[in-house]
């Protein structure tokens, strides 16, 4: 008997390109795929954690800016409102980058890109700056939100199916905490007496360590394809636009909240720079760790039942917020806060746990089966992804412009987190009708639809 010829090794060709690549073989992937998956892993985690950083520089450099720069609390929330609406935006082209460019090829450039909204506002970093060039600089910053998208498509294409949600869970925690850690360098260098531009500087060298390290050791995949069709169905299809509106929620409060947390307390609170930046980190470290928790109870209960309950409970810490603001109560306001930050990871992790689920069983509902009904679902949950990350994070433009107006026209967040409660509200009720509801055939169903609203109710999505 002629025994199996074992399977080709990666080939490369200049710029280090791998021709073959098939993760799915098990003998492939524990001789050779597994190593260069990871190695692929760390350094895509720690461009996007740099990228994370710099996005989200600006909710900590408003923290520094005292009276002498100028600026009004309205002006404030308007930056950093303009700063992650292009955060937002720039996911959709990084989504595809990776497969035009190559992974590997792409995050040397995405990586190099940092550099220019870090310098420029280092260049321009001191009172007597106007605000309009304060808003243009931190507009560059937004490039940083991109990392992300880009990050996720990259190592989604290195992975076995079985092995993909520890990998996106493990480089989407990774990216996320550089949120607090960019607010520790703060509180470090406030600490002691030193300035934005010495947070700055530390940040330059560091890109360009990431951007190196990325040439030296990360590949491209040349299998990897821009399939612009998955894209336009994945547009088409309602459930993408849900799942973004359920993202809003989550990721979109998440990331509003770290951008705003530290100027509520100056402003509502009266806190000085130090005293905010000792509290500000808390809350998006403990979202980002607890992340991969979310899809861990997913993956047990189901990610629209841990949704739905988590909505409850960010519903029910942001009436507690409610209350500690009418009473000024700073103790109550902080612990409520950070536990609202902790609610918003674990319904990062469950709603994106949601996504798979939700493609197959519409894939089931088509009538097809086995490895094609997986294709199918592989394809359209990979290409939505970036669109439900996009919108996801323009919920952090909301609560900003929230906080803005509430400040404008109140002098408190009060009336933001009122709105914010009827959003979550609004979460539960879609989750609910959409995802967990006893189904029955409405008005005018094809049977088509009949049989996806059944698949998506026995479905764990």
């Amino acid at each position: 008997m002629t025994a199996a010829s074992p399977p080709p090794a990666p080939q490369s060709r200049g710029g280090r390109w791998i021709q073959h690549w098939d993760p799915e073989d098990e003998t492939f992937w524990n001789e050779t795929g597994e190593k260069i998956a990871r190695r692929n892993l760390l350094f895509s985690v720690l461009s996007e954690h740099i990228g994370f950083s710099i996005w989200t520089m600006w909710s900590v450099l408003v923290l520094f800016m005292g009276p002498e720069y100028g600026l009004t609390p309205a002006d404030k929330f308007l930056l950093t409102s303009m700063v992650t609406l292009v955060g937002a935006v720039v996911r959709v082209p990084y989504t595809f980058a990776v497969a035009v460019f190559g992974g590997r090829n792409w995050t040397i450039v995405s990586a190099g890109l940092l550099l220019v909204p870090t310098v420029a506002a280092f260049a321009v970093m001191e009172p007597g700056t106007s605000f309009s060039t304060f808003l243009l600089v931190g507009l560059l910053a937004g490039i940083g939100g991109g990392n992300f998208a880009s990050s996720m498509t990259n190592i989604n294409a290195y992975f076995p199916l079985r092995k993909k949600g520890w990998a996106l869970g493990l480089n989407a925690g990774g990216g996320n905490i550089g949120v607090p850690v960019i607010q520790l360098a703060a509180l470090a260098i406030i600490g002691a007496s030193g300035g934005p531009r010495v947070l700055l500087g530390i940040y330059i060298p560091l890109i360009v360590v990431a951007a190196v390290l990325a040439a030296l050791y990360m590949d491209n995949l040349a299998s990897v394809k821009n399939d612009t069709g998955a894209a336009k169905d994945a547009a088409r299809d309602a459930h993408t636009w849900i799942m973004a509106f359920l993202y809003i929620g989550t990721f979109g409060s998440f990331i509003g909240y770290s951008f705003a947390f530290g100027q509520v307390l100056q402003n509502q609170f009266d806190r000085t720079p130090l005293e905010a930046a000792y509290v500000t980190f808390i809350g998006p470290l403990l979202g980002s760790l607890i992340r991969p928790v979310g899809g861990s109870l997913a993956d047990r209960y189901g990610g629209a039942r841990i949704t739905l309950w988590n909505f409850v409970a960010m519903g029910a810490a942001t009436s507690v917020l409610i209350v500690a603001s009418m009473q000024k109560s700073l103790a109550l306001f902080t612990v409520a806060f950070v536990v609202l930050f902790v609610l918003t990871g674990l319904g990062n992790g469950s709603t994106y746990k949601m996504i798979p689920g939700i493609f197959q069983a519409k894939a089931l509902a088509k009538g097809l089966g086995g490895e094609e009904a997986a294709a199918y679902g592989r394809r359209l949950s990979g290409a939505s992804m970036g669109l439900i990350g996009a919108v996801g994070a323009l919920g952090g433009v909301g609560i900003n412009l929230a906080f803005r107006q509430s400040f404008l026209s109140y002098g408190s967040g009060t009336a933001a987190f009122v709105a914010f409660l009827a959003c979550y509200a609004v979460c539960f009720a879609v989750t609910w009708a959409v995802y967990l509801r006893r189904p029955a055939a409405g008005r005018g169903d094809t049977a088509a639809a009949t049989e996806e609203k059944r698949q998506l109710s026995y479905a764990r999505v």
